[in-house]
Formats: structure tokens, sequence, C-alpha cells
């Protein structure tokens, strides 16, 4: 799909906005909702394509559930109480599915083959099977990569010692050590997203974090029970805000009901480093989620280079693209390295973000862990459309950096955005035409 994107807004960016249900939280919440016993009902769930491939696969594999809008009702079967599906659970993009699954399916009493689609089948999947084995697991790839079958089979507990900072791998691993007769240990090699720890509490399970917050301990005797979950508003999603407003001349923008979690909150972080303007207001009442919420307020702002090294990584993989499009407006060069991980998203990010901001005339330079950006250069109106490369957050990111010039451009492969945020463009054109004097 293509379609013109809009241009500079004269008067800035304004209004507010309710971002869509966290993608990380909506996939885990279709997982434990289904291994737990009882109902939960999750409130606020993204329902966008890949969310919808766990939702197909669970259903599957016997769970029971029913969506009305961000409404869904899970009816659990208990961690032992999934069944064969009749065919290969087609995971289409998601590969927090897909690696979730695995770790949940090669503790199950039946064989299972999970497929996807071409760029989900080019991400590696050895990662997340050579420490399964560590429990006993038995997963064949097909050269490392989709599609896979896993030989479901009673595991052991295990101590695990990760090699990658992956909070998907992590969380595979937690998914097979509640099926060990005994408490397993994982630690990671740098701490990642917390949300499966966090829901697993909320569902009633043993999992403890120790101070080092690399190191955590499953212990599988407790039984999961349903419970009502409100997923709070995706902090990737409000990142192309919090992006927009910033580098968008006069532009204001509040957020409402945003994920604070600390794990999540590396972009927010590196866009104060930055010079970036964002107040944050902390929703003091109780909520029916693990995770804290609040209110986000943007402001336009000039911004200064940042150096990002592999100890800020992990809290901002999914939000690297957006990095790389402030560091292109800011005054110096940044660099941002120990990202080796941007080479095996949706696409090889690395590439793909070099291919874009070239359009732009901006100075970008490719490494093998990163990006060297020169943000002083004036941008330049593409001679050519932006391209998603079929990968959502390019493509979100290309519409933000159309925001700054000044005349419409094309972007290629649009429909990319289904895959975490489906109205997207609506609050695009929210934003750039709503207006408001004071809050």
């Amino acid at each position: 799909m293509k379609i013109m994107l809009n241009q500079r807004p004269q008067g800035g960016l304004h209004g507010t906005l309710q971002v869509p249900g966290d993608k990380s939280l909506s996939h885990r919440g279709l997982i434990l909702g289904a291994i737990s016993t009882g109902t939960t009902t999750l409130r606020r769930f993204l329902p966008a394509a890949d969310c919808l491939a766990t939702l197909t696969a669970l259903q599957a594999l016997g769970v029971p559930i029913k969506r009305q809008g961000t409404t869904v009702t899970v009816t659990g079967v208990g961690l032992r109480g999934l069944r064969p599906a009749s065919a290969a659970l087609d995971l289409k993009n998601a590969g927090t599915a897909t690696r979730l699954l695995t770790g949940l399916l090669a503790g199950q009493a039946f064989d299972s083959r999970l497929i996807g689609d071409a760029s989900l089948s080019r991400r590696p999947m050895a990662r997340v099977q050579a420490p399964l084995a560590k429990f006993g697991a038995r997963v064949q790839t097909t050269s490392g990569h989709l599609p896979l079958t896993i030989h479901g089979r009673q595991l052991h507990a295990a101590q695990v010692r990760m090699t990658v900072a992956s909070a998907q791998v992590k969380s595979a691993l937690i998914l097979a050590a509640l099926q060990a007769p005994t408490a397993s240990t994982i630690v990671e090699k740098q701490p990642t997203r917390d949300h499966t720890e966090r829901l697993l509490r909320q569902f009633g399970g043993r999992i403890t974090t120790a101070p080092d917050q690399r190191t955590i301990v499953v212990d599988p005797g407790a039984q999961l029970h349903g419970c009502d979950v409100t997923i709070p508003g995706d902090p990737s999603s409000a990142a192309f805000w919090l992006a927009a407003a910033t580098i968008v001349p006069k532009s204001r923008l509040r957020l409402t009901n945003v994920g604070l979690n600390p794990t999540r909150l590396g972009f927010l972080r590196i866009l104060k480093r930055m010079g970036g303007r964002v107040t944050v207001t902390p929703h003091t009442s109780a909520t029916t989620t693990a995770e804290p919420v609040g209110d986000l307020l943007v402001s336009s702002a000039e911004l200064t280079p940042v150096q990002l090294t592999a100890a800020d990584i992990p809290a901002v993989i999914d939000e690297l693209p957006l990095v790389a499009l402030l560091a292109a407006t800011a005054n110096g060069v940044s660099t941002i390295r120990g990202a080796a991980e941007l080479r095996f998203k949706e696409t090889d990010r690395i590439a793909t973000i070099v291919t874009e901001l070239r359009k732009l005339g901006v100075a970008v330079t490719p490494l093998a862990d990163g990006l060297i950006i020169d943000g002083r250069q004036t941008w330049q109106r593409p001679t050519t459309a932006f391209d998603s490369h079929g990968d959502h957050r390019i493509g979100m990111m290309m519409a933000v950096a159309a925001l700054r010039l000044p005349a419409p451009v094309a972007l290629v492969g649009a429909q990319a955005w289904e895959i975490s945020y489906p109205a997207f463009l609506t609050d695009l054109q929210t934003v750039c035409r709503e207006r408001v004097n004071a809050w």
C-alpha cells in the first residue's frame, strides 16, 4: 500500500492521545490466561496483526477465547490442558509469539509445528532452541530458522546463563521452567523488560528476581489463576509521538495511560539526555495490572547528540529507529553501538535506517553493531518514496520524519503498521489537525 504522508504542520502537533495497549503485554496476557484456571479478562488488548496471531494459535491449541473490540476473554485450560493443533501454527510476523510459544509447547505431551511469513522465517531461532535444550527440550529448526518442529516432552529443571539479551528468549525459558518438577534459575546477560515476571506474579505464579536484576528463579509449584488485566498504553507506540512532538516546532502533545515500566523507559531517558522536554505524571490509584501507568506531556525541543553503548540497548531496542531519527536532527554527531540485535528484527534495521535516512540527505554510517549519525545537515526533500521495507517501526519512523518536510512525500508499504499500531494513521491525522490553546 502506497500513501502520501503529512507534511510539516505550520502550527505544530497538538492534542491528547491514548496510544493502543501494550503489544508485549497483550501477547503475554493471552498466553498466561490460556494456561491458568478460570477466566482471564484482558482490557485494552492490542488487536494488531501480531497479537491476533497469538490469539489464533492459542485457539488452535484448544483454548476458548472471545474478543469484542479491545476486550478479550480467555477461558483457561491449565498448564496441561492444551491440545494438539490440527495443522501447523502460522504465527505470521509475530516473533514474540513464536519464541514464547516454543518455550510453552516444548513441555507439552504432543508435537507442534510453527511457521510464519517470509520476514519471520528469516529471524534466528537457534537462540531460543539452544537454551531450551538445557531443560531437555527437543526443538528442530530449519537451518536455524522457521519452520520449527517442537517435540513436546517432560522437561526437567535447569540453570541457564543466557548469551543474548532478549526478553523473548527469557520468557520462553520461564514458560519452560513452569513445566519442570522443581525450581530453575535463569541468569540474563543484561536486564531486559520484565513483563512476563510481573504478569506471572499477578496470575499467582512464584518467580523471584535477585537484586542484581539479572538472576531469576522460577518455582513451578503454584497454580495459576485467571484474573482481570487492564493493559496500559504501549511505550513503544508512545515513542513515535514523543519523537514527533520533539522534532516538529511549536508542538505540545499529551499521551495518557502509558505504561511506565522502568525496563521500557530507555527511549524516554535517552530523549531527556538529548534535551527533550517531557513531563511524566504517574497515576497513583490502584489498577488491575502489575505495571505502573502515567501520562506524558511533551513539547518541541532542540536536541544535542547522544552516545549509546551496549548497556543502553536492551531498554530501547524497539525504539532505536526513532533514536536514529532524533540523532538526525541533533546538533552534532551521535553514535549507537552494541546494537547488533537490530540486524535480526523484521528487517536488518541498521541497513533500512541507513537507506531511509540517506533519502533525506542525512550523513549516516552503518557499523556492524550500530550507526554513526551527523544531524547537522539540512534535510532534503527526498526524490524517491520512503519505504517501510515491510517493517512497521521503519514505516512509522519515516511518517514521523515526513512531519519536518515542507511538502508531502509518499510511503510504500504503509500496511506494515497493522503489525503493531493499526490506528497509527488515524492518530497521525488527529495530532496534525487538532489545536489546543491550553491545558
